[in-house]
């Protein structure tokens, strides 16, 4: 799914349930919330849905800083848990997606998300087939209309939410043809800058899942 995908389910989340918290809730818990399910896809430059997605970590993390919290009831803290809560509904809900790699609606690998405890692979179920996908986008704008339908963020916060969810349409339009539009963007740079600009190369290993290798100087 898409990172937006994961950030809107996790805003929404925090919407519609930590209410109860009263005072706690507020823009420092909502944004916790927003950046703690688009954080481990921040593994794209190392290895997608291995390096930084825990679904076992975060979750035990998670239930660990919500007994702390019961105890102390310190506002930081409950934003540290729902950043972290965030991030490990984002781990366990990629095994629901496709496989990670170059062309997931063209699986060859059963790569769904890393379990660093039993040290293997959880096979994608591919309810939601692909990043980008048109049931992804369908799910992103579902729990963006939650979020954002809830009276719970400001009008400047709406506008930047119904801004990204626009890009996570155009996104979802070009997902397959990302490619093409790269090749044909990079065609169009002059050769004399070539060299000076990153050269982007995606590698894929069975163990590892897939890597975006960036590289500057050619």
């Amino acid at each position: 799914m898409m990172a937006l995908t994961h950030g809107f389910v996790a805003l929404a989340a925090a919407v519609v349930v930590l209410p109860v918290l009263g005072d706690h809730v507020g823009t420092p818990l909502l944004l916790a919330a927003f950046v703690g399910g688009l954080a481990p896809d921040a593994d794209l430059l190392a290895s997608h849905r291995k390096s930084l997605h825990y679904p076992v970590g975060f979750s035990v993390l998670f239930f660990v800083l919500l007994g702390a919290v019961h105890l102390t009831a310190s506002a930081p803290l409950v934003v540290l848990t729902v950043g972290v809560g965030a991030a490990a509904l984002h781990a366990v809900s990629d095994v629901f997606g496709g496989s990670a790699e170059r062309e997931p609606w063209n699986p060859v690998t059963e790569n769904g998300v890393y379990n660093h405890v039993l040290g293997r692979w959880h096979r994608p179920r591919r309810y939601v087939r692909y990043s980008g996908a048109p049931e992804d986008f369908l799910v992103c704008l579902g729990f963006a209309a939650v979020a954002i339908s809830s009276g719970s963020t400001s009008a400047a916060a709406d506008t930047v939410l119904i801004s990204l969810v626009a890009f996570a349409g155009v996104y979802s339009l070009c997902r397959k043809r990302l490619a093409a539009i790269g090749a044909g963007i990079g065609g169009l740079v002059p050769a004399s800058l070539r060299a000076i600009l990153p050269a982007v190369r995606v590698r894929e290993t069975e163990t590892d899942g897939t890597t975006i290798d960036i590289r500057f100087g050619r």
